[in-house]
């Protein structure tokens, strides 16, 4: 049995309005908890949050699994089932090319689970 995830989202992904308070501010409700938690858990393991960063902060937003898989003393097979696990955890999208895969971050999302994050103070009402 497959245990295909659906991708993280919280909301209108156009709208560039975080999901939900920062912890800091309010309690996370359970049901904001059980969706958001995927993405911090596929950013728990260290080879998936260098695979993160390495494709965030690629030139151009994207990066090729040709250019992934040398940075790591892991298998093909390996980096795949991490870039997998990114990409059902809806932090990456992945588009073939050809014979390769090209991964690009999320960028609305990565703001969502920052600004859930964040200790800043509230702003004055």
């Amino acid at each position: 049995m497959s245990k295909q995830a659906t991708p993280l989202t919280l909301v209108d992904l156009t709208a560039d309005t975080p999901c939900c308070p920062p912890l800091a501010q309010r309690r996370v409700p359970a049901e904001t908890a059980a969706v958001l938690a995927p993405a911090f858990k596929a950013l728990g393991d260290p080879v998936r949050l260098r695979l993160m960063s390495m494709i965030a902060s690629a030139e151009g937003g994207e990066a090729c699994v040709c250019d992934l898989t040398p940075a790591f003393d892991l298998t093909g097979p390996t980096i795949s089932h991490h870039l997998k696990t990114l990409r059902e955890a809806g932090l990456v999208d992945a588009e073939r090319r050809g014979t390769w895969v090209y991964y690009r971050a999320r960028p609305a999302i990565l703001r969502q689970l920052a600004a859930l994050l964040s200790v800043e103070p509230a702003a004055a009402q």
